[in-house]
């Protein structure tokens, strides 16, 4: 079998996300950390990047002749090749559960975190203050999912809608909207999921690079510098 090519970078979420899935999945990927550098970001592009993904960014796959982009394509790719461990649950309506919760990481809850990249120097902004309520809302959505003593997001098993949010909410604390600390249950899903090797392994090089680059390391990834 050919062997598996993962473009991530040192701080993208996103490729974070298609790691720590091929470690839970215990698939041997090579990691190619394109050129990233805090102020010109990922200028210039790597050039496989470029000719793979039109939207220009990380993550990028290849295996083989297979070229493909985007961590929830990966997810999937990832779960077709390697169905065990499973990482979506089996129950097709527990699956488009799990499934949403992963797609409203990525595409409810972010879309507010990204909104604040812009505007750290100005928290009483409008659009901050509006973007911070944003991610309260998802916190206090998800706070009330798991009131019904579930371990993880979508029920019993780990899966990559844990994978997913737990990678947005890295950067929703680095951008001013952390959780709450009255969210009980959320915080101690987070420690659950902080305490897995793959989690550890990737959001740890993250943490790393931040206290390397003299930026700040939320409160919580201090564990995973050890």
């Amino acid at each position: 079998m050919a062997a598996i090519q993962l473009y991530s970078g040192p701080l993208s979420m996103f490729g974070a996300k298609a790691q720590i899935a091929a470690l839970e999945k215990r698939i041997d990927a090579a990691v190619i950390m394109v050129p990233f550098e805090m102020k010109a970001l990922y200028e210039p592009k790597h050039p496989d990047v470029l000719r793979i993904n039109p939207k220009r960014q990380v993550p990028v796959l290849v295996h083989g002749d297979l070229e493909i982009f985007d961590s929830t394509q990966i997810f999937e790719y990832l779960e077709d090749l390697t169905p065990e461990p499973r990482l979506w649950p089996q129950v097709p309506a527990e699956r488009a559960r799990a499934r949403l919760l992963e797609l409203k990481s990525d595409e409810v809850y972010f879309p507010h975190i990204i909104r604040l990249m812009g505007l750290q120097q100005a928290p009483d902004d409008p659009a901050a203050v509006a973007a911070r309520a944003g991610a309260a809302k998802f916190y206090d959505e998800l706070e009330a999912l798991l009131d019904d003593g579930r371990r993880y997001l979508a029920g019993a098993a780990f899966t990559y809608a844990d994978i997913a949010f737990y990678m947005a909410q890295v950067f929703g604390d680095r951008m001013g909207a952390p959780i709450p600390v009255s969210h009980h249950r959320l915080i101690a899903w987070r420690g659950r999921i902080g305490e897995r090797a793959s989690v550890r392994q990737v959001a740890g090089a993250m943490a790393r690079y931040l206290l390397g680059e003299k930026r700040r390391v939320p409160e919580f990834m201090q564990a995973l510098l050890a």
